[in-house]
């Protein structure tokens, strides 16, 4: 499941939940937030999970640079052997597989630079994206202690929400 998609879900059952007369409180249905959280619990893995898909995939591209850089220099390294016979064709040949060599290595540095940046974002985004739900989650969790602290305090009456059928939560799933 996507963890996008439960937050939404997590949204929405902020959204739906009654709020309490005279505070910024609400009255959240304990069951189904815990069963997101646990949603959550075994999604955000999957999304690390992902990540590191990213990761090795970068290796992948830099593996693929060097093997090609590597060719070609070997290719370069053939053709200025070949051409030894005379002084001015040598001469060319190594200035020429100096370039291809120095291209080469500009091309691999800048593709491990647009993979490094590309696995930079990823991660960022993912990071962010974790730091928001585990701010949501830290907030939620709060403001269930919070009332839970005020309704066990003598004189406190905090009238019970009715109970809802169990039927929404079957459908869920």
């Amino acid at each position: 499941m996507d963890i996008l998609h439960l937050v939404d879900r997590l949204e929405e059952l902020f959204n739906e939940s009654r709020a309490v007369p005279f505070t910024r409180n609400v009255v959240v249905d304990e069951d189904k937030m815990l069963d997101l959280i646990d949603q959550m619990r075994v999604t955000i893995p999957e999304e690390v999970k992902k990540s590191q898909q990213l990761v090795s995939q970068r290796d992948r591209i830099l593996a693929q640079a060097q093997e090609e850089a590597n060719r070609i220099v070997q290719l370069a390294r053939e053709k200025a052997d070949q051409m030894v016979e005379r002084e001015a064709i040598v001469k060319s040949a190594q200035n020429r597989a100096e370039q291809i060599l120095a291209q080469a290595r500009n091309d691999a540095a800048a593709t491990r630079h647009d993979a490094d940046d590309y696995v930079i974002d990823s991660l960022q985004g993912l990071d962010a994206e974790i730091t928001r739900l585990g701010t949501q989650v830290r907030n939620g969790l709060r403001k269930l202690e919070e009332e839970r602290l005020h309704a066990s305090q003598p004189g406190s009456a905090v009238k019970e929400p009715p109970v809802e059928p169990e039927s929404d939560l079957e459908e869920e799933k």
